[in-house]
């Protein structure tokens, strides 16, 4: 999906398919990194607004389709739209071009998951003669799910007045299914069976509702009393932390800031509520605390979580990797 704009009513969601090429890129600092190059065709504007439906459908689907949002669930619809393989990528426009390098904010974990970012955010005293400043960053956290499948989320976030007014720019989604080397490929995409964004069920509050063991992964850095950073290449050590805890989260009277029951004050709390069991989002906590993350569900019964955590101070303070099972009972008289 990309882009994405937040709010039920504002929404702008439209399907497309890309073709990345990830590979080992030469530094002259001889620092290890990769080159990833993006093709990408746009084939559904349109995304899940009633309007792209096939003309001629009569009043029994007005239930499936909720007006507020302009989205039906498309399990019901049937469309006519073309197949990833139909596209030739060598001749479609170059989305994005990048390089990673082992940046001081990039924390990696050992199942490939990883979350990408700022070590610092800018925190400072609004100045209004500097009110046209307002630095812009992005998050990437990458999730993992068996061998050949990850979930790519980008948030785009603007920090104005000195970093106490945030403003989601932009969020792109992105599922990705590994095809083969680089050296290697040779253009067959006949296994590839992502099915678009539009054409799957948005995951419901009810269904992240109940008990979860969570195993958890901490990254915590480590700074200096002068709070800088201690290694060479610019960034902090981290200190890694496991943990398997249990957790229930209850349904609040608003499920739009649907979250753990833990989180008391859901105010601030923005969540986006995406098809494929995806969520995004952007919360502060009453202690200061931002916190960008994801989610990952399916129907399985399984929740892949990834958060990174920012102080009052701006600095990077914590980010964490989750494996959430959904407990269920084998006695239905158990407690």
């Amino acid at each position: 999906m990309e882009p994405l704009g937040v709010g039920s009513k504002n929404e702008n969601l439209y399907d497309c398919y890309t073709l990345s090429r990830i590979e080992r890129a030469p530094s002259e600092d001889l620092r290890p990194s990769i080159q990833r190059k993006t093709n990408w065709v746009a084939f559904n504007p349109l995304g899940e607004k009633r309007r792209h439906f096939k003309e001629g459908r009569g009043d029994n689907d007005k239930d499936r389709f909720d007006s507020e949002k302009g989205t039906s669930d498309a399990s019901h619809m049937s469309l006519d739209l073309p197949s990833y393989e139909s596209f030739d990528f060598t001749k479609t426009d170059v989305l994005d071009e990048d390089s990673m390098f082992m940046d001081p904010g990039l924390v990696f974990f050992e199942d490939g998951s990883y979350s990408r970012g700022p070590v610092d955010i800018p925190v400072r005293e609004f100045d209004e003669s500097k009110y046209f400043l307002s630095p812009t960053f992005k998050f990437e956290q990458c999730l993992v799910k068996g061998c050949h499948k990850r979930l790519r989320i980008v948030h785009t976030i603007e920090f104005g007045e000195g970093g106490s007014n945030l403003q989601i720019i932009r969020v792109a989604v992105y599922e990705e299914q590994w095809v083969s080397p680089v050296n290697l490929y040779d253009g067959n995409d006949d296994q590839f069976d992502l099915k678009p964004f539009s054409q799957r069920k948005r995951t419901q509050p009810s269904e992240l509702a109940g008990s979860w063991k969570v195993f958890e992964v901490s990254a915590t850095p480590i700074y200096d009393e002068d709070a800088t950073v201690v290694e060479e290449d610019g960034g902090p050590p981290f200190v890694y932390l496991c943990t398997e805890t249990l957790k229930k989260r209850s349904l609040p009277e608003n499920p739009t800031y649907f979250r753990e029951e833990e989180m008391l004050d859901m105010k601030d709390v923005t969540v986006l509520w995406l098809p494929g069991g995806v969520t995004g989002y952007v919360e502060v906590t009453k202690d200061g605390i931002l916190c960008i993350g994801m989610g990952w569900y399916s129907e399985e019964g399984i929740n892949l979580v990834m958060e990174r955590d920012y102080g009052m101070d701006g600095k990077l303070k914590e980010v964490r990797c989750k494996s959430e099972l959904k407990r269920k009972w084998t006695d239905p008289a158990s407690p």
